[in-house]
């Protein structure tokens, strides 16, 4: 009985030792010496595939960056794995311990602040409406009536939602698992339109095989911060990560990787996006913080 005691007993400290390292990534990659990035396929210049495992952005630098201070952190070099996430299963990864930080286009809001942490917000990103050029279409109010297109597990889906309650607007929503599926329905006429990140509709315009084909419209429909995840709790990575982005403000090398990712041409079609840092970008530089979209809300 004793025996089954002990074993019991060292069994659950073996777990408890477990949980609290899946929480400390530090020491995670320390000992493994593998780190793994959550990216995108398709969420414009912020994280995007280049093919054969490869994968690019502006996000996908940064997290680079804070991946170089990590090794410095664990005294070692460390493999990187990239694994492709979506706005489905990005959050569940993180928590679970299969990503161990988050690289793509996610919304920093409070519902999420809960399950997981973020690092200060990098990009602030304007919800917008991508129409074909000669659709005639120009604000949300004449969405009355169209299938509209966004992508499964976004918040654009509840922007759209809060959109038509607000104006009596009745369209249909159709779904794209991730954002190139969605701009594929706008793009064989099977959406009017796309809503998402204004990044993300300019990044898929871009690439697009006729990107005179399309543009984009109407009013601003949400301001989110746009921010990099890790796990909830995850002190020292997370000390790391701010540290890293306060670091790349303070010098001035954010204000270059901008310049880089979102109006220079990028691989792999050398295509330019043409995006402008914005001024809610630049204030929340100013003031490099966590803050989630509801507070951007109540200004």
């Amino acid at each position: 009985m004793k025996l089954k005691l002990a074993a019991l007993t060292v069994a659950l400290l073996a777990s408890s030792g477990a949980f609290a390292q899946a929480s400390d990534t530090v020491a995670k990659v320390k000992a493994s010496g593998v780190v793994t990035m959550g990216v995108r396929d398709s969420s414009g210049a912020l994280s995007y595939t280049l093919g054969d495992g490869k994968y690019a952005g502006y996000h996908v630098e940064i997290c680079q960056r804070v991946i170089a201070n990590l090794e410095k952190a664990v005294g070692r070099k460390l493999e990187i794995k990239y694994l492709p996430v979506t706005s489905q299963n990005r959050i569940p990864l993180v928590q679970n311990g299969t990503v161990d930080i988050e690289c793509g286009s996610t919304t920093n809001n409070a519902t999420r602040q809960k399950d997981v942490s973020f690092l200060p917000t990098t990009f602030v990103e304007e919800v917008r409406i991508a129409v074909k050029a000669n659709s005639g279409i120009t604000s949300i109010a004449q969405l009355n009536g169209k299938n509209v297109a966004t992508t499964t597990g976004t918040t654009s889906v509840q922007t759209l939602r809060k959109n038509e309650r607000a104006q009596g607007i009745d369209f249909k929503e159709v779904f794209g698992k991730d954002h190139s599926d969605s701009f594929l329905l706008l793009e064989s006429g099977r959406a009017d339109a796309f809503v998402m990140d204004g990044s993300i509709l300019a990044g898929n315009i871009a690439t697009a095989k006729n990107p005179a084909d399309f543009k984009i419209v109407g009013e601003v429909l949400s301001v989110e911060p746009i921010a990099i995840m890790v796990r909830k709790d995850d002190a020292a990575l997370k000390k790391i990560g701010e540290d890293t982005i306060k670091g790349l403000i303070k010098t001035g090398e954010i204000n270059k990787l901008w310049d880089k990712w979102f109006m220079q041409p990028i691989p792999p079609k050398n295509s330019r996006v043409g995006l402008a840092v914005s001024d809610s970008t630049k204030a929340a530089w100013a003031n490099p913080n966590d803050k989630p979209m509801e507070d951007y809300a109540k200004k």
